[in-house]
C-alpha cells in the first residue's frame, strides 16, 4: 500500500510520466537575432500594435460571420500582437466551450497574422475556469489549506501542457496577493493564504511546473490585492500600511516570484498612499511603482503587463478621456497594454504621444522587444500552430485528473465538529457509484432524514449540482433544496419546516471571488465574498433552530463563519469547483478523512493553521483536536 506521505511525490511524478515532449522557454541565439531582426522592420504603428492585448472569445465562427469578421478587422487594423482568450459571458453566466473550438481560433488568427501571436488566459484553476474536458483544480486557497508545494508544482505542469496543447503560450497566473483581509471582495479564494512565505513558497513551486511545460507565468496583482475591501473591477480599491508592512507582507511573494524566473508582473489598479502620495493615481499609472519599485527596487526586467484596462477602478478615473490611461500605464513603465477599454482611443492616442515625443521611441523598442522575445522563446517564430488531433493524448489525462481531485480532497479543512452530525449515514447499496437505469425511468427512492441546502448566487447556475449528485447516490431518498436572494423568502417557511423534519442538515454556502460579483446588503448593493440580506438571515434563523444537527459546508469563502457564530459544525473546502464539491462528499459521509489546515485567519473562529482531524469510517484511525 502506498502511504499517504508519499501520495503528493507519486501524483507528482505521474504527471509528467508519458507526456509528449514538452516545449522548453528558452531564447537561444536564433530567437534573439529573429526578434532584433523583426523589431528593425516595424513601422511605429505596428511597434504600438505590439503592445496591444484584445479579448478573443471562444466559440465556434465561421470565417465570414461578422463576430469573426470584426476580431480580424481589429487584428489587422491595430496590428495586435497577442490575444486574451476567454469565453463569452451572459451575465454571470460563463459560456463555457470546448479545447477543440479553442485550438481552432488560435490557429485561425495565428493564420490572419503577419506576426506569431501571443495567446494569453486567465486560467487561475487551469483550463476548466474556461472550458470543458480539461483537467479541474479547486481554487489557489486549497493548495494552501493541502499545504504541498508538490501539489502546486503539479498544477503549473499540468495547466501549461493543456493550454500549449490548444496554442495557449501565458497564464495570467499565480496570485501572488497576500489575503490578509477577510472581507476582501475579490481575491480571497484566488489567494493561497494570509502567510507571505507559504504564499511565496506555493507560487514559486508553480512557476517551475508551468516553466517545465513552456508555459509563461504571471505574478498579480502588484503591489498587493490582498488587503483591500473593495473589487476594484467596480471601484478604486486602496492598499493601506507603511512601507514596512508592504515590504515584509505585499512584496514578500512578488520578491520570491521573481526570484523563480517570473515571466511577467500584472500591475493592480490600487491606490496605495505609501507608495504614491496621488490618490488619482493609481499603481497602473505610478512611475513610482512601476518602473522606481518594481524595475528597479525589486529588479525585475520582465514583461511589466496592465490588469485589464476596462475595469470600472480605471474607466472611472479617465472617463473624459479613455486613450489616457494606456498612455499613463506606458509612462509609468508597463509594456503590455491589456484590454483597452476603447482599443480605438487607446492605439491613436499612445500613436500621438510618441510621435510628439511624450514616450520615447526607445521606450516603445524596448517594450517591443520584450515581446518579440517571448514570442521567440516560445519557439513561435519557428511553429505557431497547433495540431487538434494531439488534443485526447494531453488534455484531462486520468493520471492529471486524479491530481486535481487529491488536491481538493487533501484540502478539505474541519472548523468545528460537536461530533453529533458526522458521518452521515449513507443508505445506497453501494455509495458512489449509479446504477444504469433507462432514461426518463422513474425510481422510487425511501424517504431520508437528510435535508441538503444549497445556497448560491443564482440557481440557474451549475453551483451545487455536482454536490447534488453525489450526495444522492449516497443517499437517494435525501431532500435538496437550492435558495438564492430572489427565492429566499419565498422558500423560507419550506426550509425551516423540512429542516425541523430532518435528522440531520448540510447546508452548503457558495460564495466566491468573482469580477463584478455585488449583493444587497443594508439596502444597497456591495461588492462582498459573503451573503447578502435574503440569504444570510435565513441561514441565521436556520442555525439559531436546528445549529446542533446542521453542519455549513463553504463552498468558498472559508471566513463565512465569522458572520454566523453559532455555527457548530463547519467545513470548509476553499472552492467551488467540482472536484471540491466530489470531496465535500466523501468528506460528509466519511469516506476520506480530514486533514487539511486553514491557510487564514477566521476571526473570532480559528487561527491560521487550525483544523480538526478526522479518519475516514472504519478505518480504526484515531481523532485528534486542532493542531
Amino acid at each position: 500500500m502506498v502511504r499517504r506521505a508519499t501520495l503528493g511525490f507519486l501524483l507528482f511524478a505521474s504527471a509528467f510520466a508519458n507526456q509528449p515532449s514538452k516545449p522548453a522557454i528558452h531564447l537561444d541565439r536564433d530567437g534573439e537575432k529573429w526578434a532584433a531582426r523583426t523589431l528593425r522592420k516595424l513601422t511605429l504603428e505596428e511597434k504600438v500594435g505590439q503592445l496591444l492585448m484584445v479579448w478573443a472569445r471562444v466559440q465556434f465562427l465561421n470565417v465570414a460571420s461578422p463576430d469573426y469578421l470584426k476580431l480580424q478587422d481589429t487584428l489587422m487594423r491595430y496590428h495586435v500582437g497577442s490575444f486574451g482568450v476567454s469565453v463569452p459571458f451572459d451575465g454571470p453566466f460563463l459560456l463555457r466551450n470546448q479545447p477543440y473550438e479553442a485550438a481552432a481560433l488560435t490557429n485561425q488568427l495565428q493564420h490572419e497574422s503577419n506576426l506569431p501571436l501571443l495567446f494569453a488566459a486567465d486560467f487561475e484553476r487551469g483550463l476548466s475556469m474556461r472550458l470543458y474536458g480539461a483537467t479541474v483544480f479547486p481554487h489557489a486557497m486549497a493548495f494552501g489549506a493541502a499545504g504541498k508545494k508538490e501539489y502546486a508544482e503539479s498544477f503549473g505542469l499540468i495547466t501549461g501542457l493543456e493550454s500549449r496543447a490548444i496554442g495557449i503560450h501565458w497564464n495570467f497566473f499565480p496570485d501572488a496577493d497576500v489575503n490578509s483581509n477577510p472581507a476582501n471582495p475579490i481575491i480571497n479564494t484566488r489567494s493561497f493564504g494570509e502567510d507571505p512565505q507559504q504564499v511565496g513558497e506555493l507560487l514559486t513551486a508553480y512557476i517551475t511546473g508551468a516553466h517545465a511545460a513552456g508555459m509563461m507565468t504571471t505574478a498579480k496583482h502588484f503591489p498587493g490585492h490582498g488587503d483591500t475591501g473593495t473589487d476594484s473591477h467596480l471601484g478604486v480599491a486602496q492598499v493601506n500600511g507603511d512601507r514596512a508592512r508592504l515590504d515584509a507582507v505585499e512584496l514578500a511573494p512578488f520578491r520570491a516570484a521573481i526570484a523563480a524566473g517570473v515571466d511577467s508582473v500584472m500591475v493592480a489598479h490600487v491606490t496605495v498612499p505609501a507608495l504614491e502620495p496621488d490618490p488619482n493615481r493609481v499603481a497602473t499609472t505610478s512611475p513610482g511603482i512601476v518602473s522606481g519599485l518594481l524595475k528597479q527596487q525589486l529588479g525585475f526586467s520582465g514583461i511589466v503587463v496592465t490588469d485589464a484596462l476596462d475595469m470600472g477602478a480605471l474607466t472611472r478615473l479617465y472617463a473624459t478621456d479613455p486613450g489616457r490611461p494606456c498612455v499613463d500605464a506606458l509612462k509609468a513603465g508597463s509594456d503590455l497594454l491589456l484590454i483597452p477599454a476603447d482599443i480605438d482611443a487607446c492605439y491613436q492616442s499612445v500613436l500621438a504621444a510618441v510621435r510628439k515625443g511624450e514616450i520615447p521611441v526607445a521606450q516603445i523598442d524596448a517594450s517591443v522587444l520584450k515581446m518579440l522575445r517571448a514570442k521567440a522563446a516560445l519557439g513561435l517564430h519557428k511553429s505557431r500552430f497547433v495540431d487538434p488531433a494531439a488534443l485526447p493524448y494531453i488534455i484531462a489525462k486520468p493520471e492529471n485528473v486524479a491530481v486535481g481531485q487529491h488536491v481538493a480532497d487533501d484540502a478539505l479543512t474541519l472548523v468545528r465538529d460537536n461530533q453529533q452530525v458526522l458521518p452521515l449515514a449513507a443508505t445506497a447499496k453501494d455509495p458512489g457509484t449509479a446504477a444504469p437505469r433507462l432514461p426518463y425511468q422513474t425510481v422510487e427512492h425511501p424517504a431520508s432524514r437528510l435535508l441538503l441546502v444549497i445556497i448560491t448566487d443564482d440557481v440557474r447556475l451549475d453551483w451545487g449540482r455536482e454536490l447534488d449528485r453525489q450526495v444522492r447516490l449516497r443517499d437517494p431518498g435525501a431532500r435538496v433544496m437550492y435558495v438564492d436572494a430572489r427565492f429566499a423568502a419565498a422558500v423560507s417557511d419550506d426550509l425551516l419546516r423540512s429542516a425541523g423534519e430532518a435528522e440531520k442538515i448540510a447546508v452548503a454556502v457558495y460564495a466566491v471571488p468573482s469580477a463584478g460579483r455585488a449583493v444587497p446588503v443594508g439596502g444597497s448593493l456591495k461588492s462582498t465574498v459573503g451573503l447578502g440580506d435574503a440569504t444570510g438571515p435565513l441561514l441565521a434563523t436556520l442555525l439559531e433552530r436546528a445549529a446542533a444537527k446542521t453542519i455549513v459546508v463553504a463552498m468558498g469563502n472559508p471566513y463565512l463563519a465569522g458572520d454566523f457564530p453559532a455555527v457548530q459544525n463547519y467545513l470548509c473546502t476553499f472552492s467551488n469547483a467540482t472536484v471540491s464539491e466530489v470531496s465535500a462528499a466523501r468528506a460528509l459521509f466519511g469516506e476520506i478523512p480530514i486533514h487539511g489546515r486553514l491557510p487564514v485567519t477566521i476571526p473570532n473562529i480559528a487561527q491560521r493553521g487550525a483544523g480538526l482531524d478526522r479518519p475516514a469510517a472504519g478505518s480504526g484511525g484515531h481523532t485528534h483536536g486542532h493542531r
